[in-house]
């Protein structure tokens, strides 16, 4: 299986993650699997006009790829066309080259929340115009519209997250390889179910103090950080916790909140990523699936029912009170 990746408008973090990957490392198991880059801006070694030739004969089909990968937003302006970001050397833009291989790849892939819905590339106004590939923000409809299928039956596969996990592309590209991944495993926003079944809820180590309502009131602090420090994780899609980036880290374990990366206009949310806006003392952002009057009745009782431990540890920078030593009964 052969893949084409490439960079539009963004940092290049997605790369840097996939190459996080561990045990085996992305090269070693993509290779194990066949799948192959036929060219990687940051990875391979051809440029110039080694490059454009193998654009040129994949545009013309005498050089055949299975997956076209996009990473970044593509920039529309100006008037559509795209001509803010030019393909260095070819003297046509990302949003040219994008829409004429796609229809060459058996699937299209977006990497990272840029290239699935514009992500942080469109904020602050979006003066390049900028979209995912088949959604604009949480609409249908970026360069491709609704309707837009590859080859392979499937729209646009959008592994977003910002960056995105390793193994969400890895695991992704194993399936497309296998043939196992349908229509019914991406959900209603084009991301994978392998990882958008899940919350970054799941897993989390601060759940002890969620689940009594137990709240950090200052970044440094362990408590949870849904009431006062705008974490939203148990409102976003992923599996962070559950299999955090490099065997232990994530957003929420090293103390920052959840920003609900992986969803389409996380990077604005009209406030700060690290407030919690609230009416009448009750936060906006609900946990998904739990209906207000629930929330509030949960929420005292649990605040009522918190041990001094988990209250007094909640507002602290560490464990200031361990818990009590059960000793057996002889």
């Amino acid at each position: 299986m052969k893949v084409l990746w490439l960079q539009a408008s963004g940092c290049g973090g997605c790369t840097m993650s996939l190459l996080c990957a561990e045990n085996p490392n992305v090269f070693d198991l993509l290779g194990s699997a066949g799948i192959e880059f036929v060219w990687h801006p940051a990875l391979s070694v051809e440029t110039g006009h080694e490059v454009r030739a193998l654009l040129d004969d994949i545009e013309q089909g005498r050089t055949q790829i299975d997956i076209l990968c996009v990473e970044g937003a593509i920039a529309r302006g100006p008037r559509n066309t795209g001509k803010y970001q030019m393909l260095s050397g070819t003297g046509r833009s990302l949003l040219d080259w994008v829409t004429s291989l796609a229809p060459r790849a058996k699937h299209v892939v977006a990497v990272g929340s840029c290239a699935a819905y514009g992500g942080v590339t469109t904020a602050g106004g979006n003066p390049s115009d900028a979209v995912g590939l088949q959604f604009d923000g949480s609409h249908q409809g970026g360069i491709f519209d609704a309707d837009f299928r590859a080859h392979g039956g499937l729209p646009v596969i959008n592994i977003s997250g910002c960056p995105m996990h390793p193994d969400w592309v890895t695991e992704t590209f194993l399936m497309l390889a296998d043939n196992s991944l349908t229509a019914a495993d991406l959900d209603g926003m084009g991301r994978p179910r392998l990882f958008a079944d899940h919350l970054v809820h799941h897993g989390c180590s601060k759940n002890e103090f969620y689940e009594y309502k137990a709240s950090a009131r200052e970044l440094s602090q362990i408590g949870c950080m849904m009431e006062h420090l705008g974490c939203v994780g148990t409102q976003a899609v992923g599996d962070c916790n559950i299999r955090p980036w490099n065997g232990s880290g994530s957003c929420t374990r090293g103390g920052y909140p959840c920003i609900n990366c992986t969803a389409p206009e996380f990077e604005e949310p009209r406030h700060s990523f690290t407030e919690t806006p609230k009416i009448a003392g009750i936060p906006v952002g609900l946990p998904t699936d739990m209906p207000k009057a629930w929330f509030m009745a949960l929420a005292s009782l649990s605040k009522a029912a918190t041990p001094n431990r988990i209250a007094t540890n909640a507002e602290s920078d560490r464990i200031d009170v361990p818990p009590t030593l059960r000793v057996p009964k002889s």
